[in-house]
C-alpha cells in the first residue's frame, strides 16, 4: 500500500472526498493548492468531516507552471492527479482550452512518473462524442471523443487531447502498467462544504429558477464519493495499470433531475423547471450563446455507461443516480449555497 499520497488540486469537489478518504483509511496526504491561504479552508472542511488533518500537508502549485511540482511529488508512492482547469463560459476557439489541460497533465506526470501508480481523472466527455450515434449509446472503455467532429465543445476537446497526451507520455516513459485514469459522467452528491465550484451549478441554478425550461438532454450521473473511492481503488488495485475506468451509476434526463428535484425539495418546487426546451429553439438560441451552444452535441442521444469491468477489477459499485442528485441538493440546502 502506498504510505503519502499526492493529491492534485486538494481544495477541489472530488479531490476532497478522494483526500478524506485516504485520511480515514491512514495515508498520509500532500495536496496541491494554487493558493496556500485556501488551506485552512481544506483543513476545516475535512476535520468536520472526521479526517485526521494531522498527516495532511500542502504545497503551492498551478497546472500552469512548472513551478512546485517536483517537491509536490518527492517522496510520494502515489499519486491522484484530479486537478484540471473547467471552463467558466465556452470559448469560440474549440482548441482554445487544450494547452492548459494538455500541458498541466503532461507536468505531473512528468513530476510523478518515478511515484509508483499514477491515477489521473479524465472524463466521460473523452469517450462520448463522435459522429452517427446511436439514439440510446453504450459507451466503453475502447470509446474516444472525435475531436475533430464539429459539434464537440472546446471542454470535451481539451479532456480528449489531455488524455490521449497523457497516455502518450506513459508510452513514451515506460510507465503505461502504472498509469490509470478514472472517466467519470456528471458528477453530483454531496460537497464537504459551501466551495462547490462548477460541478453543482446545475442542481443549484435548477433549485434557483434560473432555468425557465430544460434542454432534452441525459447524462450518466455518479456520486462524488463513488468517484473518490474509484480513485483509492486504482492506486490500490496493479490490475487497473493501463486501463480507463468509466465511473458512472445510470442516465438521467435534465427532466428526470428536476422532477427528483422537485419531488424531495417542496421549498423549491415552484422554481424548479417543468417544461422542455423545444432543439429547434435551443438551436436558434446557441447561435449567440456559446454555453447554450454546449448541450448541442447532448440532443437525441441517450448515453449510456457500460461499468461492470470497473467493479470487477475493483470491487467499487455506484450509488444510483438519484440518491447522487438527492444529496446534492439537500447539501446544498443546508449549507444555504442555493
Amino acid at each position: 500500500m502506498a504510505d503519502k499520497v499526492l493529491v492534485t488540486g486538494v481544495s477541489g469537489f472530488i479531490a476532497k472526498h478522494a483526500a478524506l478518504q485516504l485520511l480515514n483509511k491512514g495515508y498520509e496526504v500532500r495536496g496541491t493548492i494554487r493558493a496556500l491561504s485556501k488551506a485552512i479552508q481544506v483543513k476545516k472542511s475535512l476535520e468536520e468531516a472526521g479526517a485526521d488533518i494531522d498527516r495532511l500537508s500542502f504545497v503551492a502549485a498551478d497546472l500552469s507552471s512548472d513551478e512546485g511540482w517536483e517537491e509536490a511529488a518527492q517522496d510520494c508512492d502515489g499519486v491522484l492527479h484530479i486537478a484540471s482547469p473547467f471552463p467558466t463560459s465556452q470559448p469560440r476557439d474549440r482548441y482554445a482550452l487544450v494547452p492548459a489541460a494538455r500541458d498541466g497533465a503532461l507536468r505531473v506526470l512528468e513530476a510523478a512518473k518515478k511515484a509508483g501508480h499514477i491515477v489521473m481523472t479524465s472524463s466521460m466527455v473523452a469517450m462520448m462524442y463522435r459522429p452517427d450515434r446511436p439514439p440510446v449509446m453504450p459507451v466503453t472503455e475502447d470509446d474516444w471523443t472525435d475531436e475533430d467532429w464539429r459539434p464537440v465543445t472546446p471542454y470535451a476537446v481539451s479532456k480528449t487531447a489531455a488524455e490521449q497526451a497523457a497516455w502518450d507520455a506513459a508510452v513514451i516513459g515506460g510507465f503505461k502498467h502504472r498509469l490509470t485514469t478514472v472517466n467519470p459522467g456528471l458528477v453530483l452528491g454531496p460537497p464537504l462544504d459551501d466551495d462547490v465550484g462548477a460541478s453543482l451549478d446545475l442542481i443549484k441554478l435548477m433549485m434557483k429558477g434560473a432555468y425557465p425550461a430544460l434542454p432534452k438532454a441525459s447524462y450518466p450521473i455518479v456520486d462524488v464519493r463513488d468517484v473518490a473511492a474509484l480513485h483509492l481503488a486504482a492506486l490500490e488495485t496493479p490490475e487497473t495499470g493501463g486501463r480507463r475506468l468509466i465511473a458512472s451509476a445510470d442516465t438521467l434526463s435534465l427532466k428526470d433531475i428536476a422532477a427528483i428535484l422537485r419531488d424531495k425539495f417542496p421549498d423549491y418546487a415552484k422554481k424548479i423547471p417543468s417544461a422542455s426546451l423545444p432543439d429547434w429553439l435551443l438551436r436558434v438560441m446557441a447561435n449567440v450563446d456559446r454555453n447554450i451552444a454546449s448541450v448541442l452535441p447532448d440532443l437525441g442521444v441517450e448515453p449510456k455507461a457500460q461499468t461492470d469491468y470497473v467493479t470487477d477489477l475493483t470491487g467499487v459499485t455506484f450509488r444510483p443516480a438519484r440518491d447522487a442528485v438527492i444529496d446534492a441538493g439537500g447539501t446544498l440546502a443546508r449549507l444555504k449555497a442555493i
